[in-house]
Order: structure tokens, then sequence, then C-alpha cells
């Protein structure tokens, strides 16, 4: 147990004392955030020009392109929003001019659409666009915004506070706000915000982020691109097991339709995203999208696997492909994954490569896949059932820097007769002799 009375914080009153114990990944369950949030987001398309009737336009949206039928629930506003300054009070104010008719005239508006909406802020002396931070107003801050009628919160990392003000690490840096949420919620009875971490990170979070918050961010900020999409991939698959219920590892808001990507390398993107069990932010001109693009973001099989009821995990690398295993690298990472999932084993098939491949398996490389037995298999974005696979299974002309989502089932015992007698190295006869 570690404490430290060195400010005070959580807003007006309470005397801040860090207090937290180390608890297993996946501990915070309280009653929000099972599962990745989907939704949308202003930054990626916007950045700092946003105002009301942009983000309300985007909700609008969301429902006439039938992302809202798709599974997306939340319209998040990301940095900007505010003033300056803080009133005389104390408080954040929204801007006068951009959000002239007020937060809650805006929130009322998306709750009606039948949305969830978020709203951001830093656990710093100010949020990276320069406007007001959290730091040593969380408590406070996090009123605000329940009172505006926000329900999730997106908590940036920028402007850190000198160690000899804050006298803490991460961990008691976004445990601030953490304890003022959980403290809103039991003194208000309001459901708790889904808090979202943005630290980019730092300090290892998928090792502690669950015991905070319900995502957390695990490298730098995405580009439109496709170095930065294997940059992302690369390091998360590293991490995959810190992902389940109540937490996952967020590999940041979605680039499709903002350019830079072809369509290959946009379905990618979108695969990965989502059966690595990501947050699914979309962050592009919802009047300017085209019919790919939307038609990728509303794949209700490839959703499905995100928000899969019954298993909580990502989707693992078995094979790193050009890399010798276990070892990283961020041009060309892991090409070959599997998991577990409601109705059957999820692969995905990643050609990192910049020419088109065959891309060969061996079914039992997966772990989550039984000797012996034969798989149907459904390939998850045309949407055709593809025979069944023995031992093993080839994707043909897979195009540079696409993907192949299949959904293996069990579909029985293999035919008799099929050589050699085990799928593995090294299997013996009953009387203990080695089949070579």
């Amino acid at each position: 147990m570690l404490g430290t009375t060195c400010l005070l914080g959580l807003g007006s009153a309470i005397l801040y004392t860090t207090s937290f114990s180390l608890t297993p990944v996946n501990a915070l369950r309280n009653g929000v955030g099972r599962l990745p949030a989907l939704g949308y987001n202003t930054w990626n398309a916007y950045g700092c020009n946003i105002d009301e009737d942009l983000v309300l336009e985007a909700a609008q949206l969301m429902v006439s392109l039938g992302l809202q039928t798709a599974g997306y629930e939340y319209v998040n506003i990301d940095d900007c929003y505010a003033e300056k300054n803080r009133s005389e009070n104390g408080d954040i104010v929204a801007n006068s001019v951009r959000f002239a008719r007020g937060m809650n005239n805006l929130t009322d508006q998306i709750h009606a659409l039948g949305f969830k909406t978020g709203i951001y802020s830093d656990s710093g002396w100010f949020t990276c666009g320069g406007y007001p931070g959290s730091f040593q107003n969380e408590l406070r801050d996090a009123r605000t915004f329940q009172d505006w009628g926000f329900d999730y919160l997106k908590f940036d990392n920028c402007a850190i506070p000198f160690d000899d003000v804050i006298c803490e690490g991460m961990i008691g840096k976004f445990t601030r706000m953490a304890d003022a949420l959980a403290h809103l919620s039991k003194k208000s009875g309001k459901p708790p915000f889904l808090f979202s971490l943005c630290q980019w990170g730092w300090e290892q979070v998928w090792l502690w982020g669950s015991t905070l918050g319900h995502s957390w961010r695990v490298t730098g900020d995405i580009s439109p691109n496709w170095d930065s999409l294997t940059l992302i991939i690369n390091f998360n698959s590293f991490i995959t097991q810190a992902t389940d219920f109540h937490g996952h590892n967020d590999m940041d808001m979605l680039q499709l339709g903002n350019g830079g990507l072809t369509f290959d390398e946009a379905k990618s993107h979108f695969t990965a995203w989502a059966l690595m069990k990501s947050p699914l932010l979309i962050g592009t001109n919802l009047s300017a999208i085209t019919p790919e693009i939307l038609e990728i973001l509303t794949n209700t099989e490839i959703l499905a696997i995100n928000q899969d009821p019954v298993v909580g995990k990502s989707i693992s690398p078995f094979r790193w492909g050009v890399n010798p295993d276990w070892t990283s690298n961020s041009s060309f990472p892991a090409q070959y994954y599997s998991g577990p999932s409601e109705n059957g084993t999820v692969f995905m098939l990643l050609n990192t490569l910049n020419g088109t491949s065959d891309m060969f398996f061996n079914l039992t490389e997966s772990p989550w896949i039984r000797a012996g037995r034969e798989y149907s298999v459904r390939d998850l974005w045309t949407h055709t059932e593809n025979g069944t696979a023995i031992r093993n299974f080839t994707a043909t002309n897979v195009p540079p820097h696409g993907v192949v989502a299949l959904l293996l089932k069990d579909a029985g015992d293999e035919p008799e007769g099929i050589f050699p007698p085990c799928a593995v190295p090294s299997c013996s006869f009953e009387n203990g002799t080695i089949f070579a």
C-alpha cells in the first residue's frame, strides 16, 4: 500500500491521498465498459475545428448511414471545446461561440437519438490543445461533465506537473480521476463514466490500466498510413493477454476514410482493431464517407467478434511471419493470428508484405484447434461458406497489405486414412514407438 499527502486534489474540499493496491488485470468491473466501446470521435477528422452543429450532424449521420444499427453507440467530443480559462468559480466553461447553446442542449439531442456521449480532459495542467486540464480539479470536472450529460471520459496525458508537485508516478496520476469518477458515481447514484486512459502506453499501462479504467492507449497517436498501422499492430501483438472483459488495449481511433490508406489497408486496419478487441471509434467526415469505407465499418460479422458477449479475449499471433520468433518488427508484424469466440475459432491472416501472397498454415498451430477434427470455414469478408479445412488451410492471392478473416467451426472427425497420422511432430504409436 502506498500513500502521500503532497497536495489537494479531487476538486475542491477533499484532501487527496493516493491510496491504491495493484489488483489483477481486468479488475475494474463497475457495470460499464464490459465490451470495447463503439462510436465516433471528432479528433481525427476535425482536430480543434469543432462546434455543436458539427457534432450533432455526426450523430444524425450515424443514424442515417446505419452505423447506429450496426452497433456504434457513442458520439464523443475531443479536445478544444472549452474556453481557455476557467470560470470565477473554477469550473471548465464550454466555448461561448462554438457551443453557444450549451453542452446540455447538445447532449440532450444526442441522447434523444439513442446514443451515449463522451467528453475529453487531461491529467495535467492543460490539455494537449492548451485548454484547462483537470489536475487538482478532478472531482470538480467530473461533476461538470456529469452535469453536462456526458457518459464517457477520454483522459489525456499532456502538461504533466513537475515531480515535486505531483509526487506520483503514472499510476497515481491517473488514479486521481479514477477515484473522482468512482466517488461521483457513488454519491450521485448515477452510472459510472466509461473511463478511457490516453497516456500513450507509458509505464506498461497494460499491466495496471484495468484497475483504473476500461481502456488504455498502448502507443502514440495513429496516422492514416500503413507504417503507422504496422507499428501499432506489432506493438499490440506482444501484449494481447491484457485485453478481456472490462479492460481493453486501445490501439487508437480509426483512420478509415481519412486518406493515405488503400482499400485493402483500410480493411486490414479495421479487422486488426476489431479482432484484437480495441475500442472502435470512427474519426472521419461522415458527410463525405464513401460506400466502400461505410461497408467496412458496418461489417457485422467482424463487429460481432469485437462485441462477443461470451469471449472477451483478443486474437493473438501463433506465427510471426517474416520475423524470427518473438522478434519485434514494426514494418512487418506477425501475420498469423487466432483466438476463441462464442461461435468458433477466429483467424486473421495479415499480409504485411508489399506483394500478393499465398498464406498457408497448419490448423493445430492455433491452440484453439483440436487435432483429429475437420472444420467448416466461414470468410468474414466475403460472407461465404468456403467448405471444410482438414489439417491445414491456404488463402491464395492475398493482396499486398491485405487481410483474410475466418471463422472455423468444428465439423466432426476428420476422414479416415489421413496421412501422416498426426498433425504435430513426434507423436507415437500405442507401443511407444515414435512416428517420424
